[in-house]
């Protein structure tokens, strides 16, 4: 028989379940011994205090930690409510200013102080301006295609083929390309300036002012070197038997670079020609100096914005009004275009 007064089973079983439950936490979880309150206080009974005495920066971060994705996710509406606004805004006061009545510009705040949609009918009556975008319409076509037939042949050297002084050349290319358009104006200007014999049957005085070659040609060169290095660069991610088995075909080297090479990098060429084409459209400089303002002159459409600048007045609802206007072939461009270049992006990738 069991002494009564013996306590050593029972009272151990009760102790080692006493001890037991005093080390659990009311969840039946063990409780961690390191957790301790960041000021060095008493020992937090579980993990769920330790969460609750974090401050909310501290709680952030250690969300941030453990959900990276709503970081990304909250930094990618951020940057793009950013861009859109400063890009959009601009587009939507110079909507206000065109659709305000002259005479009343001083009262816009965020909406327009009347209504006159009449302003983008007017700016074809007072100017010709469709003759200005027309002009640049032209203008930066021409520039575009003469900077992808001469980029493309240079970026399949400079890509694909091995020559000495590859690196060296291409380099200067890029050099090239930070000198300011600026200081290309005085040899340019006096050059399109003077006049030649074998000119005259084509432009009359002889002289390239005035016409659109005083145009397409420098802008042409200044955005070439990008293009340029554009087109290399994808360009030399062409798998070499694809050019050899169209080689084999019986196709000569610029057979190959216009049958395989460009169409297998068709969102590099739309990228530079997309480019080439923006850039030129809204270039400002070379177009005010080598013409004289005039539309039947090949005067782009700066020009024809500027043209609403009177001695006496300036009729600034017209000038928004043509700026948009102006903008609107450029975004249709650009939406095409993009929609080619991510449909490129995302085809596939080439292995050989």
């Amino acid at each position: 028989m069991t002494d009564p007064t013996d306590s050593t089973g029972p009272t151990t079983d009760t102790d080692s379940s006493d001890t037991t439950t005093s080390n659990d936490d009311s969840d039946g979880q063990p409780r961690d011994p390191t957790l301790h309150r960041p000021d060095g206080g008493a020992v937090l009974e579980n993990d769920r205090d330790a969460e609750l005495d974090r401050g909310p920066f501290q709680q952030w971060v250690s969300d941030s930690i453990s959900h990276p994705e709503r970081v990304y996710r909250a930094m990618f509406y951020v940057a793009a409510i950013f861009f859109l606004f400063t890009t959009l805004f601009p587009f939507y006061w110079l909507l206000m200013v065109a659709l305000t009545p002259e005479g009343q510009l001083q009262d816009i705040v965020f909406t327009p102080n009347g209504f006159n949609p009449g302003a983008f009918v007017e700016v074809f009556q007072v100017i010709p301006f469709h003759i200005y975008m027309f002009n640049s319409f032209v203008i930066a076509l021409a520039s575009t295609v003469v900077v992808l037939v001469i980029a493309s042949l240079a970026g399949y050297a400079f890509g694909r083929l091995e020559f000495p002084g590859r690196t060296p050349l291409m380099l200067l290319v890029l050099v090239i390309s930070f000198f300011p358009p600026a200081a290309f104006f005085i040899p340019l200007n006096d050059l399109f300036n003077t006049s030649f014999a074998i000119l005259r049957p084509i432009t009359g005085d002889g002289t390239l002012y005035n016409t659109p070659f005083a145009l397409v040609t420098p802008l042409s060169a200044i955005f070439m070197p990008l293009a340029i290095f554009i087109l290399t660069t994808f360009y030399s991610q062409i798998p070499d038997g694809l050019e050899d088995a169209a080689r084999v075909e019986g196709t000569t080297r610029l057979g190959a670079l216009f049958r395989v090479i460009i169409p297998l990098s068709a969102p590099g060429v739309a990228t530079a020609g997309v480019l080439t084409f923006i850039a030129v459209y809204n270039e400002f400089f070379f177009s005010f100096l080598m013409t004289d303002g005039q539309p039947e002159n090949w005067a782009p459409i700066l020009d024809g914005i500027l043209a609403y600048q009177g001695q006496y007045q300036v009729l600034y609802n017209l000038m928004a009004a043509a700026s948009i206007l102006g903008v609107i072939p450029v975004a249709i461009l650009v939406v095409i275009a993009q929609e080619k270049i991510v449909s490129g992006l995302t085809a596939g990738a080439l292995k050989e």
